[in-house]
């Protein structure tokens, strides 16, 4: 697996998006609103590893919270953490035409999204 993206849940999407487009120098490369009060937006530099900026979680977590991990065969991922006890809180699911992304708990709070791109 490697490292494909880190969240953040921020209070003020645009005030943050200006930290990291004109002091940090990445490039808002995407932002949608997959649904009312949820606003998403993905920051890149050097490299292919991303920051996801989301504003309006439900769950109220602030900062850091997130680590999306890039798979090759979701399935044969899922497979082998699975042998080892691993239990999946959301997916596998996606879109046509989408990344298919499952959800799992890591140590300390953090989540781990595994992300299969779309072939």
């Amino acid at each position: 697996m490697k490292i494909k993206n880190s969240v953040i849940a921020v209070d003020d999407l645009d005030e943050s998006a200006r930290f990291y487009t004109e002091v940090l120098g990445l490039v808002e490369t995407r932002r949608f609103s997959p649904r009312p009060g949820l606003t998403i937006a993905f920051f890149q530099g050097e490299g292919e590893a991303m920051i996801e900026l989301i504003e309006g979680e439900e769950n109220g977590k602030k900062g850091l919270y997130m680590v999306g991990m890039e798979v090759r065969d979701m399935d044969k991922e899922l497979a082998g953490l699975k042998s080892k006890g691993v239990v999946l809180t959301r997916g596998p699911f996606g879109a046509p035409g989408g990344p298919r992304i499952a959800f799992l708990d890591g140590p300390d709070g953090l989540e781990i999204e595994l992300i299969e791109p779309s072939k």
